[in-house]
């Protein structure tokens, strides 16, 4: 798991950590750590994994506001909205994406299917064909992916507050490859 910090960005030293783990083909998932801080950016570390890291990042969640109005996450697969009550992250409510992301989230959910399906013959023919591809496929195709080093999903969240730390522990187990696929 690649922290980034969603104030700073890529910095020198995750650069030289992702070159470390090119070399050896391992696979990732990063994590935009510190939504809740002043000047954080989701969109600005995303641009800065393409630009500096080169590498092809998938957007698995949306965050929910910046900053001082950081207030959940949404989850691109699943299509819901993590929202969180209190400052410790223990109260969270799943619901459906709220109105005033539903457009940004919609578009997003597109890209990434699109994205995913690009990795996967068989997806990509359905997906050209405008079937519906299941959440559990679209997983399993993205773990693929991912232990190919093809795409790197990125989530977010704020680990000081406890916000998406679960979810992102979660994604571990979902996309990372276990000792017995290595």
């Amino acid at each position: 798991v690649v922290v980034f910090d969603a104030v700073a960005g890529v910095e020198p030293q995750s650069e030289t950590v992702w070159r470390q783990a090119d070399k050896y083909e391992v696979p990732r998932i990063c994590f935009v750590n510190k939504m809740d801080r002043t000047g954080a950016s989701f969109e600005r570390t995303i641009e800065m994994i393409v630009d500096r890291l080169k590498a092809v990042p998938a957007p698995i969640q949306l965050p929910m506001g910046a900053e001082a109005d950081f207030a959940g996450i949404i989850d691109l697969l699943n299509n819901e909205a993590h929202v969180f009550h209190d400052d410790l992250g223990q109260n969270i409510e799943r619901t459906a994406v709220p109105a005033e992301y539903a457009e940004r989230a919609a578009e997003a959910r597109n890209k990434l299917v699109e994205l995913i399906a690009e990795t996967d013959e068989d997806l990509m023919m359905r997906y050209l064909e405008e079937d519906e591809i299941s959440v559990d496929e679209l997983k399993a195709a993205l773990r693929a992916a991912t232990i190919a080093g093809r795409l790197v999903p990125v989530l977010t969240g704020s680990s000081l507050k406890n916000k998406g730390v679960q979810l992102m522990m979660n994604a571990i187990v979902d996309y990372l490859p276990s000792p017995l696929d290595v």
